[in-house]
């Protein structure tokens, strides 16, 4: 039997459609981005510096700093000295001072001097938390630059994926009309134009959810900056346009990483540290000498006497004690040197991990610059035509069009997802990629439809997330 011939009203619909996803082809897809990478946009470098110039923790950091420095003079200086004052009196039945020649008063001062070298030790070993600090303070200042990268990418993300919905909901709205025209000629059946008008419906739920992530996004931007957490932040990089990141030779980047790994450093300055504790605890084998001086005034016919004095301790208990310190701190050495070979070894995992992760997130960009966008929107063309001769069933067309937005999404968060990678890698992050290669949250949790779409497929928007991230997966994936 032949199809029925469409109407006017259906061939004008139609081509509404075919126009919509050529604006929407050119908007969501770039031949090759051709804008100045991510950590380079001015508006990036901008939020940066804001950051760092208002974050808390910096200030926190930097105050516990000059604390550890006020701890290193402490050590250089000798014991408080100390003074007696008292009495000796012979009996009991008054005071016998100026009558008896063996009472009278006393005023004894005494100052204790470590042995040589004692000091030295120990202030060496308190500028170690100095140094520590100073670790410290790199690690926040890269993980402040890297939560304001991410948070920016995240706002990006989800107005890429506002702007993508604003698409879909017009091209539902032409189908509706399409299908509205075919169902009052008789053409198709009701369950057509309810599928459409159910699908535009459930569109208004999707917006709610984006809106309400882009508000909180938002907010966590602008804690990152020290601004209100509720002020507008306009954003004129297109997500679309972004460089993928270039990917890095994995032996000249792990070096680099180990050399500039603030937890590599704190864990050799562990071992720093117990050698210079078992330093200390030799040097505690030897005695203190403390100086005493005197004067004992007696009055009366009875001349004024005086006394002076040198005193050791005696280190009797060295076995036992300082024998021991130098033992624990020897093994406590070994223990943080292992530390630091096993937090190398973590690292160049990491490395490893990110640069795979990224050179796979390039490569499915090419393929969705070079053709996989191409073909799912020829699909989608031919898929429209057929349907137009009577030849495919509506839900076809859902199908089609549901996997060409798919694929736009999973683009998006494709580059969003190398270029958490990037971010990670700059950061020196100990932490899991989170990303695997497949072309984002495409199919069925495109928003706007419930048709299973056959695109990419994967997990880049759902586990992309960073660390230090805002920790967020997009709506749009969510839904």
């Amino acid at each position: 039997m032949r199809a029925p011939s469409p109407s006017a009203g259906t061939v004008a619909g139609i081509a509404g459609i075919l126009c919509s996803l050529l604006a929407a082809r050119g908007s969501a897809r770039a031949a090759e981005p051709a804008e100045v990478p991510f950590a380079s946009d001015p508006h990036v470098r901008a939020l940066v510096q804001e950051s760092l110039e208002k974050r808390p923790e910096i200030s926190r950091v930097r105050a516990q700093i000059s604390a550890e420095k006020e701890r290193v003079p402490q050590n250089h200086v000798l014991p408080d000295p100390t003074l007696s004052v008292g009495i000796q009196n012979d009996g009991f039945g008054g005071i016998q001072i100026g009558k008896m020649e063996s009472s009278w008063l006393y005023v004894v001062a005494s100052q204790t001097f470590p042995w040589f070298g004692k000091r030295g030790a120990r202030a060496d070993l308190a500028a170690l938390g100095g140094e520590d600090a100073q670790l410290d303070l790199l690690r926040t200042l890269l993980t402040v630059k890297a939560d304001a990268e991410r948070g920016y990418l995240d706002l990006l993300l989800v107005r890429s994926q506002l702007g993508l919905l604003t698409k879909l909901e017009r091209l539902w709205q032409q189908s509706e009309a399409i299908v509205r025209v075919r169902y009052e000629t008789g053409e198709v059946a009701q369950s057509d134009l309810l599928r459409a008008q159910l699908e535009r419906a459930r569109l208004k739920q999707r917006r709610w959810a984006l809106e309400s992530d882009e508000r909180r996004r938002l907010a966590v931007l602008n804690r990152l900056r020290g601004h209100d957490l509720g002020e507008a932040l306009p954003t004129d990089t297109v997500l679309s346009n972004l460089p993928d990141p270039i990917v890095p030779d994995v032996a000249q980047e792990v070096l680099a990483s180990e050399a500039a790994s603030p937890e590599v450093k704190k864990a050799e300055l562990a071992g720093t540290e117990a050698d210079r504790r078992v330093d200390l605890a030799k040097r505690e084998r030897l005695p203190d000498v403390t100086l005493s001086a005197g004067l004992m005034p007696r009055w009366g016919n009875f001349d004024t006497m005086w006394q002076a004095g040198v005193s050791l301790n005696l280190p009797v208990w060295s076995v036992h004690k300082q024998a021991r310190a130098i033992a624990e701190n020897q093994a406590r050495g070994r223990a943080a040197r292992s530390g630091a070979e096993a937090v190398r070894q973590f690292l160049r995992q990491r490395v490893r991990e990110r640069i795979e992760t990224l050179r796979s997130l390039v490569e499915a960009n090419r393929l969705y610059r070079g053709g996989l966008l191409t073909q799912s929107e020829a699909t989608v063309s031919s898929t429209i035509l057929q349907y137009q001769v009577g030849r495919v069933p509506f839900a076809s067309v859902l199908e089609a069009l549901a996997g060409y937005l798919g694929d736009v999404n999973s683009y998006l968060e494709s580059i969003a997802a190398a270029q958490r990678i990037a971010i990670a890698e700059k950061e020196i992050s100990l932490e899991a990629p989170g990303a695997s290669v497949g072309g984002g949250t495409g199919g069925a949790s495109m928003p706007g439809t419930s048709v299973a779409a056959p695109s990419g497929g994967g997990s880049v928007g759902r586990a992309a997330a960073e660390p230090g991230s805002t920790g967020s997966t997009s709506s749009m994936s969510r839904m």
